[in-house]
């Protein structure tokens, strides 16, 4: 799953997926992933799910920016 988030993270850097994004966003930047790992990695990565793993800040309901 590393490799997905360093995905998105270039993606964003280089314009190919604007923030906020949502799961079918990044589904259509980062393509190759299984259908349902989009919509739980983002939800899983996010600011304050009390692991080391904060990657994403949510925003609103589905729609997550980077945590730089």
């Amino acid at each position: 799953m590393k490799k997905l988030a360093s995905e998105i993270y270039e993606a964003v850097k280089c314009g190919k997926l604007k923030q906020p994004f949502d799961a079918t966003m990044v589904k259509a930047a980062c393509p190759g992933w299984g259908q349902h790992t989009y919509f739980t990695f983002l939800g899983k990565h996010v600011v304050g799910n009390g692991q080391t793993t904060e990657l994403f800040i949510r925003v609103s309901r589905g729609m997550y920016r980077v945590n730089n």
